[in-house]
């Protein structure tokens, strides 16, 4: 979604240029990505296990993902990819030199709407006993969704850092991490709420 200007060139400490590899190609410092490869392999490590468990135990599973409220992680869904859409704009408008603030400054707004959304959901589920000691079900629920919640603080972090110290590169480091952030809420959501 982050549209690249061109490949990023880390100059390493003697004056040449870093050579990343293939990292290199990709918009954004390399030492994000690496960041991201590694969170990547921890959610699918924690999605590979959220299936063995439903597996093991699948109607209690069926059970609890009947208490989720699939609007509100639909809504959810909708207001980070919405998010995701305004730092491709920010990065793409920053890269042909016009104002990319407004466009930070709402996918930030999205952002800290989702963990509003997120508040208003855990209320509810606790409101009602469920809880970390309610079952497996909600022990990986909690600890998915509360994981992945800290991820889109960290975002909101992040986006505003990039958007005070506003060089490209810093931009398309910020929208690499928010992306991915997105993209694991749109894996995230169908596996908890939706499949059975």
């Amino acid at each position: 979604m982050t549209e690249t200007a061109a490949p990023t060139t880390v100059v390493a400490a003697d004056g040449e240029a870093a050579d990343w590899g293939p990292l290199s190609s990709l918009p954004g410092n390399p030492m994000m990505w690496i960041l991201i490869l590694g969170e990547l392999a921890v959610f699918g490590a924690m999605f590979i296990g959220f299936a063995v468990a439903r597996a093991l135990d699948p109607a209690t599973f069926d059970a609890s993902q009947a208490q989720l409220d699939r609007l509100l992680g639909g809504v959810n869904t909708m207001v980070l990819v919405t998010s995701g859409w305004l730092v491709a704009v920010a990065v793409r408008r920053r890269a042909s030199g016009r104002s990319h603030r407004v466009a930070m400054l709402g996918a930030m707004a999205l952002g800290g709407g989702f963990l509003a959304i997120k508040a208003v959901e855990y209320g509810d589920k606790i409101g009602r006993g469920l809880t970390l000691e309610t079952n497996s079900f909600f022990q990986l629920y909690y600890l998915l969704t509360g994981f992945h919640a800290m991820h889109v603080a960290a975002g909101i972090v992040i986006l505003g850092i990039v958007t005070w110290w506003d060089s490209l590169e810093n931009l398309e480091t910020g929208a690499a991490f928010w992306h991915m952030v997105d993209l694991i809420w749109v894996l995230l959501y169908p596996i908890v709420y939706l499949l059975r």
